[in-house]
């Protein structure tokens, strides 16, 4: 019952925030990520992490209606945090491999795109950024 209350201090500081904007590839570090670029996702969601990070075992809470302050786009699929609980009581990692809040952006970052949502999105969009690209070159060719 203690980790669904997060408001004590000591509740507070196990359970860490990861915004989708930290494991963003289309972000700068100024506008928030903190993770390298080649490590990244495109456009991560709360979910997607909170996804990843309970198949881990992690205890994770997805607070749906939280923005990253430094999120200009209202957006509904920028929107989320997640909180993970990175220690237990007496300090200690909850889950060995994960020692700093560092160690589990890098695992989300690496294992959303191996997700099953993402490996069949895939495959449709760059069908459809191969459209987009023939249409341009033909409008570019036009007469006067």
């Amino acid at each position: 019952a203690a980790a669904a209350t997060a408001a004590s201090p000591a509740d507070k500081e196990r359970f860490i925030c990861i915004y989708p904007a930290y494991l963003n590839n289309k972000k700068t570090i100024a506008e928030g990520r903190r993770i390298p670029i080649d490590k990244a996702v495109e456009n991560p969601t709360s979910t997607e992490i909170q996804d990843v990070c309970a198949a881990v075992g992690f205890n994770v809470l997805l607070e749906k209606n939280k923005m990253y302050p430094r999120e200009w786009n209202r957006d509904v699929q920028y929107r989320g945090r997640v909180r993970i609980q990175l220690k237990q009581d007496d300090g200690n990692p909850c889950l060995p491999q994960f020692p700093t809040r560092k160690s589990v952006m890098l695992y989300a970052a690496e294992t959303i795109p191996k997700l099953k949502t993402r490996t069949q999105k895939i495959g449709s969009n760059d069908h459809i950024l191969q459209q987009g690209e023939g249409g341009k070159k033909g409008k570019g060719k036009k007469k006067k």
